[in-house]
């Protein structure tokens, strides 16, 4: 907080002593301009250097403007922490579960590329390369600020490799980007649980563990449910279950408490809500475009590899400061 704060006090000087420059050179200008040696070859040499130095000092200025409304604009509490990332396949059968996939593999080396860590907590595969639904965790510094505009609808517009007449096909992916709950945030009431437990089982219904170690949990006020059996260890299965619920439920609350920005955020483009399409991957055209803030990049195998860099510093840039977020 206090670091936070000695950035605000630095940059508001830096912008006064700019504005003090301005005031001199502005002055400067004007009197030299009604200098009865005005006309003389060296004073026009000098009103031209006070003139360029005059749109550099603007520059600079409207340049610690939008700093200061950064830095003014109040941080959202969840962005330093970890986040718990889920990818459900849409609409589009195999083809969406493929690009959940792709999708699971860009942010993987995203956060391999910035030195976080991450850690599958749950997925059922399908088989063929692709995911029903995976759920994992990022954990490293400002992760849940990094990527909390991922959040919603993916489309993808590609030729399967089914698809023997060349017939482009649309499917859908869902993001959504969980900040992660500590245990003294989001305490869970253990007889609001109900935890059963069974037998893991692979793509196509396989067992894939001979002992009773997946475990499901019900959380009976809200309903939800949250299943994990990617490990052999009933308690450690049981672990992320509770972290994904924590996760979840945190996620709930934080809309019940902004429900009425919420009403606000209807009317504008952008909400971030998993309902709303944000994003489109073509790949004909080597696209890219991010419906929010209107972005087309052309580089999407580039992206696809895990370099989002563009994409998160765009969408951090224009939409952290704006209405909707």
């Amino acid at each position: 907080m206090q670091s936070d704060i000695s950035k605000q006090v630095l940059k508001y000087k830096e912008y006064k002593d700019i504005i003090n420059e301005i005031e001199e050179n502005s002055k400067l200008f004007s009197e030299e301009k009604n200098s009865k040696l005005f006309s003389e070859e060296k004073d026009i040499e000098f009103k031209k250097l006070i003139s360029e130095e005059l749109e550099m000092l603007k520059e600079k200025k409207s340049n610690l403007e939008i700093e200061l409304k950064e830095l003014m604009f109040p941080k959202d509490p969840h962005d330093k922490k970890n986040c718990i990332v889920e990818i459900r396949a849409g609409a589009g059968g195999d083809e969406a579960a493929l690009f959940a996939g792709d999708l699971f593999r860009m942010y993987s080396r995203f956060a391999e590329n910035n030195g976080w860590k991450t850690e599958v907590m749950s997925s059922s595969p399908t088989g063929i390369g692709g995911f029903k639904e995976i759920i994992f965790s990022i954990t490293g510094k400002d992760v849940y600020g990094k990527l909390k505009y991922e959040s919603g609808v993916h489309r993808v517009q590609r030729v399967p490799l089914t698809e023997s007449s060349g017939r482009i096909h649309t499917s859908t992916v869902t993001v959504a980007i969980l900040p992660e709950a500590e245990e003294v945030e989001l305490e869970i009431n253990v007889n609001d649980l109900k935890i059963d437990r069974f037998r893991s089982t692979g793509p196509g219904g396989q067992s894939v563990n001979t002992t009773d170690s997946a475990i499901r949990i019900t959380h009976i006020p809200t309903g939800m449910v949250v299943t994990c059996q990617d490990e052999k260890s009933q308690h450690k299965n049981k672990d992320k279950a509770l972290k994904i619920l924590r996760a979840r439920l945190l996620d709930m609350a934080e809309k019940e408490k902004h429900e009425e920005l919420a009403l606000k955020r209807k009317s504008q483009v952008g909400t971030g809500d998993r309902s709303e399409r944000i994003r489109t991957y073509n790949f004909p055209q080597n696209r890219i475009t991010d419906h929010r803030i209107g972005l087309n990049l052309h580089n999407l195998e580039e992206v696809l590899e895990g370099n989002l860099n563009d994409l998160v510093t765009n969408l951090s840039e224009k939409l952290k400061t704006s209405n909707e977020i």
